[in-house]
């Protein structure tokens, strides 16, 4: 009876948190697939072209317009490449599109509070510089060329019709763009592939976090993080957090109420940073990452990523620090979350609308269609 009382709380934890961020997934989406609809991969890729800091930097604002899904962003950082984008832009991009979303943002703000938002905004830009710089010195020459020819072979991955797929509207002013019948099918469309893409990660990524924090004993994640010993812990914080992330198999926005769990556990504030950006280096992303490039290749992102994230989260700690800027409490929306009458539940249902419209235009413009591409690989050769 105790088991099945808990998974029921668990479960009723997992199904609140959902709803607490309902609404700001759907506005998230919704902006995100409104960029996309104006944003043309094609131009992307010939913008790539070089890994000067300025391209750098580039990469990673077009990489904010993109997707959020962490497979669609690996699959598109591969199809940028094989189209003549640079490498090392190809994966500030792939960066970019995971850690500088706007559903990101706004659920990291709900879930754990602004300063974590202001800290993943500032941190994502520095960890990839950390990782440009480490690409400049490490990566040769012939590791780029073995991982272009083993690129160009096709293998199949995950959400490569998603990445292939390019919707967007470029002819015209901005707004116009937007609101013209292509572009509102194209956002239709994007705002609804993002969701399929995306909604097993966010699943996930809340049973588990409602799993955990019923569980396991607040000692146990006191005890993993060395909450008892502060520079051990901030020291320790950034390297555990992608190991976590690494093992729990949960990527993109659906890590963050993991997040909430392991910061209420004794997480230092850096390796919550380096927990949430090592969603592009877990298990089923290093195995992609295999087939794309070649086995040298993706351990050689592996250990730069993880490095770079790790760095970046401990600096972005000790500036927060040092201004005072790290929350002295520990009150993350999970534990406590209720469902209740409130602004929350008014803006889930204005939300839910704005949903409801653009997924009856999604079928109503061929979207059924679409879905069925978005794992297939058009007009490629399908190695395994």
């Amino acid at each position: 009876m105790y088991v099945a009382h808990q998974t029921g709380h668990a479960l009723y934890m997992a199904f609140a948190m959902f709803w607490e961020i309902l609404w700001a997934l759907i506005l998230g989406f919704f902006i995100s697939g409104a960029v996309q609809a104006v944003v043309s991969k094609q131009k992307i890729a010939k913008i790539l072209g070089d890994e000067r800091p300025k391209t750098i930097a580039v990469a990673c604002a077009l990489g904010a317009a993109s997707s959020s899904c962490s497979y669609a962003a690996v699959a598109i950082a591969r199809a940028l490449f094989r189209k003549g984008a640079n490498f090392t832009a190809a994966m500030a991009f792939e960066l970019g599109s995971t850690n500088l979303v706007v559903e990101l943002s706004i659920i990291m703000a709900i879930l754990l509070g602004w300063q974590f938002t202001v800290a993943e905004f500032l941190g994502a830009p520095l960890m990839v510089a950390i990782m440009a710089v480490l690409f400049r010195i490490f990566l040769k020459p012939e590791m780029v060329q073995h991982a272009r020819e083993q690129a160009n072979k096709g293998i199949r991955g995950i959400m490569e019709g998603h990445a292939e797929m390019d919707m967007a509207v470029t002819e015209g002013p901005l707004f116009r763009r937007m609101l013209s019948e292509k572009g509102r099918t194209a956002i239709s469309h994007y705002f609804v592939m993002d969701w399929v893409s995306i909604w097993k990660d966010i699943a996930g990524g809340l049973l588990l976090a409602g799993v955990l924090a019923v569980f396991v004993p607040q000692g146990g994640w006191q005890a993993f993080f060395f909450t008892s010993h502060a520079t051990l812990s901030m020291l320790w914080g950034p390297i555990a957090g992608p190991v976590v992330a690494v093992l729990s198999f949960v990527c993109s926005v659906g890590n963050v109420p993991l997040a909430a769990v392991l910061w209420n556990g004794g997480s230092s504030f850096g390796g919550l940073l380096a927990f949430i950006y090592a969603d592009l280096i877990v298990l089923p992303i290093l195995d992609i990452y295999r087939k794309y490039y070649g086995l040298k290749v993706s351990l050689f992102l592996f250990v730069t990523m993880y490095a770079s994230m790790a760095a970046a989260a401990l600096a972005i700690e000790l500036i927060f620090k040092t201004v005072g800027l790290v929350p002295a409490e520990r009150h993350a929306k999970i534990v406590e979350t209720a469902i209740h009458w409130n602004y929350t539940t008014i803006l889930n249902i204005i939300f839910l609308i704005l949903a409801a419209m653009l997924i009856i235009r999604f079928f109503r413009t061929g979207g059924t269609k679409m879905l069925k591409m978005m794992n297939e690989v058009p007009s490629e050769h399908h190695a395994s």
